[in-house]
């Protein structure tokens, strides 16, 4: 039976990831402040993924209070470190084409294998 502290632990091991991933592998032409700023982002990812809200851009927008060229600014090197997945789906009108991203089932492996040790 799960702990009670088990999500918390989760939460912790996830943070602890995302923050070596980022800042020990820094990416050509970024900056140490998009460095913080995607770490920040994946953060509000995270809780959004925990509370089954869609990661679309304009979800997003609508969490953090960035613009949607912001947002996506920080996502293209979230998508370059394989941190996220994006995919194209219809807007919620139905004709349109939006963005929706997704946290890949790798890094919960990594977080599961990390907590096992």
């Amino acid at each position: 039976m799960p702990s009670p502290f088990d999500s918390h632990w989760h939460s912790l091991s996830f943070a602890a990831m995302i923050l070596r991933e980022i800042m020990d592998n820094p990416l050509e032409n970024e900056t140490a402040s998009s460095r913080l700023k995607q770490i920040g982002l994946m953060s509000v990812l995270y809780y959004m993924h925990l509370g089954n809200k869609q990661l679309t851009l304009a979800n997003i927008t609508e969490e953090t209070g960035l613009t949607r060229g912001g947002v996506y600014e920080t996502v293209e090197f979230l998508i370059k470190r394989n941190l996220l997945n994006e995919t194209e789906i219809k807007n919620s009108m139905g004709r349109g084409r939006a963005r929706q991203f997704t946290i890949p089932t790798a890094i919960f492996e990594r977080i599961r294998h990390f907590e096992g040790a």
